[in-house]
């Protein structure tokens, strides 16, 4: 078998699809330009035109307290004094509605607007510059880089305040070395809700009284990290908000009348206590604005806002403590701050709402100019109104200035909605799309599909060719160095995506050319028919329900109702084209065994090998497993998730981790429920190896089946017990609880890497009794060879999963490539070997079997019951595929080799999507479960890769286990072959002594290179088309309303499920080929010993 060619093509379409994809999203994700310039206190901001230094100005606050509750969103804020039994998070804070209540001109309570993605660093980049994020943001949460764009934290240190800052170590890496005395904690342990509080309570009180500042930054973690662990509606959420009630009491009671406070949240949550989105429930957060002194010129009235954005609160503080407004900053300031009369001219103490928002205009006009000459992404007949407008209003103002007049308040709320268009048309403009990139991306994506195609429909005359891939090679290398040459000479330096896109296509067009060349080498041999045209295959391509199946899912990925629903409507796809299978086969009158007719001629019987009993069998395992696979798909169905656009929907129950379950009866249930499907899925992962005799071996892999597998069950259960335990429960163990929540995930971890590393190490699991010989006397057949203790084989495997006369097979397989057809001696082995009938199909399934238990450690507990039904569905769709080739084999119809035929590939890759959802996932950040990153590290991390690692895995769990499972279709109709039988023995069946399983593959290496290749690239062809129609998706839709909310977390979840799925099927087919050498090497060493045995 040839092993390097395979993986060569397999890597090359892999990088294929990696460059489309990385082209497309560089088109399609692209950031925003930053402006690298800075407000100063020299600029003209002030009406007149003479030059004030804005900053030697008195402003109207000395001093600022910012506190930051993460995750503060307005319900948590509000009071509702008829709310008699209020939930855990309602009516927590009465603090604020006391305050706003009794002294209306010195607090306000209003909701605070986030802009989507709702994710921490994000919001902190929006109300310290005043910009806007852009979507591809999100990505950089977790490895948060220095704020270069100018902001509030760098105007006040250049006018020389003093800014403190405590809590959340994200401002550290936004804003190094910008503050005056830093005390950051660490952040990213959701798990932990106390360290950064009480880290920042041991500072807080101290530096309030004295001296040593100006302004005061404390972002408190608690509120956020409750809400990930335990949800908003816990009791642990009612204390963390009332600890923040008493927090606000105790600065209240030592703010000074120079002093403004700020009371804020940077997002809000969601139902169960995530955020990232734009629902909102997860956009409006709440800000509460208190002074000793008079704050508000006029009482509350309806011409307050009923939304503050965040934005507005860079001009606003700016403003208010007398320092430039950042340069990109493109907030509007909040006029109830401001009186609506004019002040002191020059005096910030004395703006008014006109000055306010002069000044605020003149500074986005700014901004709006320079940006407009670096980028040119900002639509040109917006730009020409926004321009004329400030022109307008800006000689209006000055006018009205000039002539000692007040400006009126039509100018005013005409300043206003000037500010508003700005910011709107920044918003609508800033998804900078590169459609020459976004091009080259689906260029390269479409022809890596096409090459799947052909791969997989020419496997076995490409598979001969040793050489197919070294010219594509040879011209991406020249056609990417021409390209790179090229832009170094005329710009002086190399843009990589093009040199990249150059290489991609070339080598695609040429891989193209060649295979249509041996395709014609091929038909002109006479190997093959005449090659057709390639539109005449179109027809057949679109016809095949197979591929209609999959070419409608991927037209309906144009639809956001579809990716809505596409949990339930994947189920709905998958089973209807299960169902399409027995149809077929009852069409074709291969479901049932034929029917005697008398009446017929002789020549129009059926064959005598034909086995009537033995169709029945098939048939009724066959509609067996389509009852098991129904019910899989049903009861799936109960472990979904809920976006925010289904309205009603109930998320289920056993996404709820045990430590958030309160009824007492309910949580030890759904352990109990854990554990049996825990324990269901180990035993049946053994009992399936013990029944193909694959549990008999001393080698690696079976130690790793023996006492790997059983050993991390066992802790697995002990980490979900351990997890579920409340902190203040047992008080005298909390630290042997603690030790525990970070030694049984660790242990398991290890576990689980040695039972990979042993699998890879020795992959066999065969055991081998050597014969001592027999002098031929007679041709009596002998029976069976009984069972013996000492061999410790079951007297099940002794009697179904011996492989006849196999050393007499194999040794002429080794000598000339050709199988013996009259066996030696006295017809029975000289050796038998107990599971070389699975070798190829035993490491994979313990593969699966390890692979399962280690993610589902990255679960909730409640999961695990999702994960037995992707066994039992997994092992119902290879039963399905196994019968219906059997089926065909029995009676008759062409079997087509080793060939795996599409239906069962596209069922693979449905099930892969349907368990994607029915594992707790949707295409959305906010369902994101980042507490898979703290498994086994409570404590947090110190760098970003393995935490982000863990959620990987977590993320795309059913697509790994489905894509390393892959060549288990090839595999499974040749495990199932033992129970072909053939007329006359007991019963009237005989087992027929050619069933000689997965051997079957080594008598012919070729067709098993060709068919192992034809399944990769089948898979790789539905995944990269699913990819290749999100692509398409966002392209065309980039400027639907919904393309931020559906579409491109779409793009994203379903590009990153390509790249884990190709490598797991790298992973699946290296162990394939792993097990082929080691079979082959142990063939080698076994001929010498068992000739001397003879």
């Amino acid at each position: 078998m040839k092993k390097l060619p395979i993986l060569a093509l397999l890597l090359w379409l892999c990088a294929l699809f990696y460059v489309g994809i990385f082209l497309f999203v560089g088109g399609f994700l692209l950031v925003r330009l930053e402006v690298n310039r800075t407000s100063t206190c020299g600029d003209v901001l002030l009406p007149g035109g003479q030059q004030v230094d804005f900053c030697q100005a008195q402003p109207r606050f000395r001093r600022a307290v910012v506190l930051i509750i993460d995750a503060l969103k307005i319900d948590f804020a509000r009071f509702d004094r008829a709310n008699k039994e209020p939930r855990p998070f309602e009516n927590k804070l009465p603090v604020l509605e006391e305050i706003t209540s009794s002294k209306p001109s010195h607090a306000r309570l209003y909701p605070f607007r986030a802009d989507p993605p709702t994710t921490t660093m994000q919001r902190i980049k929006g109300f310290t510059t005043g910009s806007l994020p852009t979507f591809i943001d999100v990505g950089n949460n977790f490895a948060s880089s220095a704020i270069l764009e100018d902001n509030l934290v760098h105007q006040l240190g250049e006018v020389g305040k003093r800014v403190v800052f405590m809590g959340d170590d994200t401002w550290e890496n936004l804003f190094p070395k910008k503050f005056h005395r830093s005390m950051p904690f660490p952040s990213f342990n959701v798990k932990d809700l106390h360290t950064v509080d009480n880290g920042i309570l041991q500072h807080l009180y101290n530096i309030m009284v004295g001296d040593d500042w100006d302004v005061l930054l404390a972002h408190f973690l608690g509120v956020d990290h409750c809400g990930h662990r335990f949800g908003p509606d816990h009791p642990a959420m009612a204390d963390k908000l009332t600890q923040m009630d008493e927090v606000i009491r105790s600065v209240l009671d030592r703010l000074q009348n120079d002093t403004l406070l700020v009371v804020m949240g940077d997002h809000g949550m969601t139902d169960t206590g995530d955020h990232g989105g734009e629902s909102q429930k997860e956009t409006d957060a709440a800000i509460f604005l208190y002074s000793p002194s008079p704050l508000f010129p006029e009482p509350p009235s309806q011409s307050d806002p009923e939304v503050v954005p965040q934005t507005d609160l860079v001009p606003t503080l700016a403003l208010l403590l007398g320092v430039p407004i950042p340069y990109s900053s493109v907030g509007q300031v909040l006029l109830p701050l401001f009186a609506p009369d004019a002040g002191a001219v020059g005096a910030a103490a004395g703006l008014s709402q006109a000055e306010a928002l002069w000044i605020n205009a003149k500074q986005v006009n700014r901004f709006l100019e320079t940006y407009s000459s670096m980028a040119k992404d900002i639509p040109p007949e917006s730009l020409s109104r926004l321009q004329a407008d400030f022109t307008r209003l800006s000689n209006e103002y000055l006018s009205t200035v000039e002539q000692g007049f007040s400006p009126a308040p039509e100018l005013v709320a005409s300043l206003q909605r000037y500010l508003t268009s700005v910011r709107d048309t920044c918003r609508a403009t800033w998804a900078r799309f590169n459609p020459v990139k976004m091009a080259a991306g689906i260029a390269v994506l479409a022809c890596a599909c096409v090459l799947c195609y052909v791969l997989s429909e020419m496997s076995s005359a490409l598979a001969r060719e040793s050489r197919l891939l070294r010219a594509p090679l040879v011209a991406a290398a020249v056609a990417g160095a021409c390209v790179a040459a090229s832009q170094l000479l005329a710009r002086g330096n190399v843009d990589g995506p093009w040199a990249l896109t150059a290489a991609a296509l070339s080598s695609e067009a040429l891989f193209l050319w060649r295979a249509w060349r041996v395709r014609r080498t091929v038909a002109a041999d006479g190997e093959e028919p005449s090659p057709r045209r390639w539109w005449l295959t179109l027809p057949h391509f679109f016809l095949n329900p197979p591929l209609l199946v999959l070419l409608l899912r991927c037209a309906s990925l144009l639809s956001d109702s579809y990716v809505i629903a596409e949990g339930r409507v994947v189920a709905f796809l998958l089973l209807s084209l299960s169902l399409y299978v027995p149809f077929r086969l009852n069409w074709d009158g291969l479901l049932l065994p034929p029917v005697h007719d008398p009446l017929k001629p002789a020549g129009l019987l059926p064959s005598p090998g034909l086995s009537l009993p033995a169709v029945r069998r098939e048939s009724g395992t066959f509609l067996a497993s389509l009852g098991v696979l129904a019910g899989c798909v049903y009861l799936s169905l109960w472990f979904h998730g809920c976006r925010e656009e289904q309205g009603s929907c109930q998320p289920s129950l056993f996404l709820t981790p045990l430590s958030r379950l309160q009824d007492s009866r309910l949580k030890n249930l759904h352990y109990v429920l854990s554990l049996a499907s825990l324990g269901a899925w180990t035993y049946a992962l053994r009992r399936w190896l013990r029944h193909y005799g694959n549990l008999n071996s001393p080698g690696c892999a079976v130690f790793a089946a023996r006492w790997v597998v059983p050993l991390l069950s066992v802790c697995l259960g002990l980490h979900w017990a351990v997890s579920a335990t409340p902190e203040d429960s047992f008080r005298n163990l909390a630290e042997l609880i603690s030790v525990g929540q970070r030694a049984l995930p660790m242990a398991a971890f290890s576990l689980l890497g040695l039972g990979l590393a042993l699998l890879w190490l020795d992959p066999l699991t065969v055991f081998v009794k050597a014969r001592a010989a027999v002098p031929v006397r007679s041709p009596v057949s002998h029976p069976p060879p009984r069972y013996r203790a000492s061999t410790g084989v079951s007297p099940q495997a002794e009697l179904h999963h011996l492989i006849p006369q196999l050393y007499q097979r194999m040794r002429r397989s080794l000598e000339d490539g050709e199988p013996a057809s009259v066996p030696e001696g006295d017809g029975r082995p000289a050796v038998e070997a107990y599971g070389l009938g699975t070798v190829y199909s035993a490491p994979l399934v313990l593969l699966c079997g390890l692979l399962g238990l280690g993610l589902l450690l990255l679960h909730p507990e409640g999961m695990s019951l999702s994960f037995l039904l992707i066994l039992l569905e997994m092992g119902a769709m290879l039963q399905i595929h196994a019968s219906s080739a059997t089926l065909n084999g029995l009676q008759g119809a062409p079997s087509g080799g080793f060939t795996v035929p599409w239906t069962p590939v596209v069922l693979w890759s449905l099930a892969a999507t349907q368990f994607f959802h029915a594992t707790g996932h949707l295409p959305t950040f906010p369902s994101i479960q980042w507490a898979a990153a703290f498994v086994g590290f409570p404590g947090g991390h110190t760098g970003t890769v393995l935490p982000a690692s863990l959620v990987v895995l977590n993320t795309f769990s059913s697509n790994i286990l489905f894509a390393v499972a892959s060549p288990l279709l090839l595999f499974w109709p040749l495990v199932c072959e033992v129970r072909g039988v053939r007329g006359g023995g007991r019963g009237g069946e005989e087992v027929d002594d050619n069933a000689i399983m997965e051997m079957r593959l080594r008598e012919s290496p070729r067709q098993f290179s060709s068919a192992l290749l034809q399944l990769s690239t089948r898979y790789l062809f539905i995944t990269g088309a699913q990819v290749f129609a999100s692509v398409c998706a966002a392209a065309i839709l980039r400027r639907h309303l919904m393309v931020w909310k559906v579409f491109a977390p779409k793009l994203m979840f379903e590009a990153s499920g390509f790249l884990v799925s190709s490598v797991s099927v790298l992973a699946g087919v290296s162990l394939v080929l792993r097990v082929d050498l080691a079979v082959g090497r142990w063939f080698q060493r076994l001929l010498p010993d068992t000739s001397r045995a003879r």
